[in-house]
């Protein structure tokens, strides 16, 4: 709370409005009230001359401030504490001339009473006290039966809990002559904010088109609301519910938009409607014609509405909902575009439209309708368009309570007119950096050419990346794969079937030959032809090098160090966070934190780079790349077994070739080979050796055609 010789001011103030609290500023100057809403930007003035009564009592919140006008009327203000009561009783006294009245509500808690009505306020009083009261224009419906009578309140989307109903049982009076029932209803009716038609309209628009809610509608002009009358839906809408109303021209300016910003919305099922939106054709005209007489014209309106009035049909749709509802119409003020347009063709979400850059706030119009206010707007961003062909950029808007909204593939022709209207108004941009931005080249040059600042460090940290692997690929050599320098025992091991046999028991390796041999030999299946092929197309596919560990390790960067400084913190306002949830929260924190801070990281960033460059090139030139490469690790071969009785003997290391390598005359040849040299007659045979399986095979490799002749003799001889 703020206070001065002329004005007292408190911050965080609470308005009851059908059912909900919704927070604003309050500020108690010499002449009157003044309460601006934090949410829709609405102000309520109250002149002190119209305050009749000022009431402090205890609520549920704090204390509450009633105010009562001469007219019936009540504002109530919730959120204040005790100490503020004397501050502000002696600002009342010394500048209104009157006293703020101390209130003592009821807590008996009884359900029965006597009611009161003052003004457009209901009371409910427990013996001579305040139980509680019901502001009448909160009533949507009142219904009365034999002996009681039922109230039925608006609804509010802002509040979690509503106030649907409620029965108050009237018992029988003594005297017949009155009925208070009927009485009772009456005094609820008199004052409730029930929309009920009766009697004619004051004015009726007859097939005016409707953007949203879609479809053509007869508007017609009550004393307390307006009538939307479709061939689908009908709508009511109270004047007290209008916050705003815009007067926005189309681009092609042949048409005009008429916009009318409500509170609470339209409802149609589960859609809600903020905005009413009618379109106009300029070269239109209407005659209209007011049912009220001349003096309630002049009485009502001043003077400023007559009984026949006839033009642009815009402009007399306007005028009359204007000074019907006593709002004033916004209108585009000193923003000009390229061709002295007034309005940007953008896109939001996923439609097209017009944003229209106003005097206190920005526009979007029509789907979905977004009005922004630049006293909630938090900071702007011009950002480079995702695609290169409409050469666009993007406006970002952040508002103070963390609501972004997006408008693309804006023209580069309106860059300049934009970013000057924002420097205008003074909104923090986020982009613009220590030098400013540079609109002229992002207008004249290419888009190659716009210098983005994050994408070029990204680029620059990528290519360093990229570099440092490229000199650790030419100084290692590819060590895991080396057949040429593998010994007989490692390919043995992989690819001779035989080489896990030699460690089996002997006897049931020959028991194992003669049922075999007793056995009829089956020809062996042919094998698909598979082309060898070459190096060339295969492909030596590069495996990744190994990391020299001896060499300077690359520094952290800007984000990571950050991240090292703050992860206790996180951790500890986030405890039980998970590895990945903290990661993410990180990243998010990261796009948030101060320029400053962040040119901090990233100047630690850059000097520990120079000095692993230095460290990186020293140690290059002192060989220290080459001279520290690991061993070559090689196969363990498995010992051969001691107790067959066999001697086995090394023979030269020959060339093997892989599954994918044989050849169906490599595989023929080889089975024939082993045919050959197994003797029918005998039942019990020594296993042959691994170097007599080794030089059929390579028999088989070098000489494919007789092979194939040895094949057909066989099959002649069968």
């Amino acid at each position: 709370m703020a206070m001065n010789g002329e004005l007292l001011d408190f911050k965080d103030i609470f308005q009851e409005s059908r059912g909900a609290m919704l927070d604003g500023r309050l500020q108690i100057l010499s002449e009157k009230f003044v309460f601006k809403n934090n949410k829709t930007g609405k102000i309520d003035t109250i002149a002190n001359s119209d305050v009749s009564g000022i009431v402090w009592r205890r609520v549920a919140r704090d204390n509450e401030l009633k105010l009562t006008l001469k007219n019936g009327h009540i504002f109530k203000f919730d959120g204040f504490k005790d100490k503020e009561f004397e501050r502000i009783n002696s600002f009342v006294k010394s500048r209104y001339g009157m006293e703020v009245e101390q209130q003592e509500l009821s807590g008996k808690g009884w359900n029965w009473g006597s009611v009161d009505f003052q003004g457009y306020e209901m009371q409910f009083d427990v013996g001579s006290k305040l139980s509680f009261e019901i502001p009448l224009s909160n009533v949507s419906q009142c219904t009365q039966s034999k002996d009681e009578v039922a109230l039925e309140f608006h609804q509010n989307d802002d509040s979690e809990l509503s106030l649907m109903e409620m029965r108050f049982y009237i018992p029988p009076s003594q005297d017949d002559s009155v009925d208070k029932v009927k009485e009772f209803h009456e005094s609820v009716m008199a004052k409730a904010d029930v929309l009920q038609v009766k009697g004619n309209a004051i004015c009726i628009f007859q097939d005016l088109q409707c953007l949203t809610p879609r479809g053509r509608y007869d508007i017609r002009m009550y004393p307390k609301f307006i009538q939307l009358h479709g061939k689908t839906f009908d709508y009511k809408i109270t004047y007290t519910s209008i916050l705003r109303l815009f007067l926005l021209p189309h681009k092609d300016q042949r048409q005009i938009f008429f916009v009318v910003s409500l509170d609470p919305p339209l409802k149609q099922g589960q859609t809600r409607y903020h905005f009413l939106i009618l379109l106009f054709y300029k070269e239109d005209d209407l005659f209209a014609e007011l049912t009220l007489s001349d003096e309630e014209i002049e009485e009502r309106f001043d003077g400023k509405l007559q009984k026949t009035m006839s033009g642009p049909m815009y402009e007399v749709v306007s005028r009359v909902v204007k000074h019907l509802v006593q709002r004033k119409i916004t209108v585009p003020g000193s923003y000009k575009g390229v061709g002295g347009v007034q309005s940007i063709t953008c896109t939001y979400k996923a439609s097209s439209g017009f944003l229209y850059p106003l005097e206190r706030g920005f526009m979007y119009v029509h789907k979905p309708p977004v009005h922004i206010r630049f006293d909630e707007i938090a900071t702007v961003n011009f950002a480079r368009g995702t695609t290169k062909i409409n050469r666009s950029f993007d406006f970002e808007v952040e508002t103070r309570s963390k609501g972004n909204y997006v408008f693309s593939n804006i023209e580069r022709d309106q860059y300049a007119a934009l970013y000057d209207f924002v420097s205008n108004k003074k909104l923090k941009i986020k982009n613009i950096g220590k030098g400013g931005i540079n609109y002229d080249t992002m207008q004249e040059s290419d888009d190659d050419d716009v210098h983005d600042p994050y994408m070029e460090r990204m680029k620059q940290e990528a290519a360093a990346r990229d570099e440092e692997d490229d000199d650790d690929d030419e100084e290692s050599e590819d060590e895991d794969f080396q057949p040429t320098e593998q010994n007989e025992n490692d390919v043995a091991e992989e690819f001779d079937s035989d080489a896990e046999s030699s460690e089996e028991d002997e006897s049931g390796k020959e028991e194992e030959d003669s049922e075999e041999e007793q056995k009829p030999k089956k020809r062996p299946k042919e094998k698909k032809v598979v082309k060898e092929r070459t190096p060339k197309e295969t492909g030596s596919r590069k495996r990744k090098a190994k990391k020299d560990p001896n060499a300077p390790k690359r520094p952290p960067s800007a984000y990571l160090q950050w991240l090292n400084d703050n992860r206790a913190k996180l951790k500890h306002e986030n405890p039980g966070i998970s590895i990945t949830e903290l990661s993410k929260l990180a990243g998010q924190q990261w796009s948030k934190v101060d320029r400053s801070v962040k040119e901090k990281y990233e100047q630690k960033y850059r000097k520990a780079k120079e000095v692993y460059e230095v460290s990186m090139r020293e140690y290059k030139q002192s060989g220290g790349a080459s001279t520290t490469s690991p061993p070559v690790k090689k196969a363990k071969s498995k010992p051969s077994s001691q107790n067959t009785g066999k001697v086995t003997t090394n023979t030269t290391p020959t060339k093997y070739k892989s599954k994918e390598f044989i050849t169906e005359s490599d595989s023929l040849s080889s089975s024939d080979s082993e045919e050959e040299t197994k003797p029918k007659s005998s039942s019990k045979k020594a296993p042959p050796s691994p170097q007599a399986d080794s030089e059929e095979e390579s028999e088989a490799e070098q000489t494919p055609a007789s092979s194939s002749e040895e094949e057909d003799e066989d099959d002649d001889s069968d």
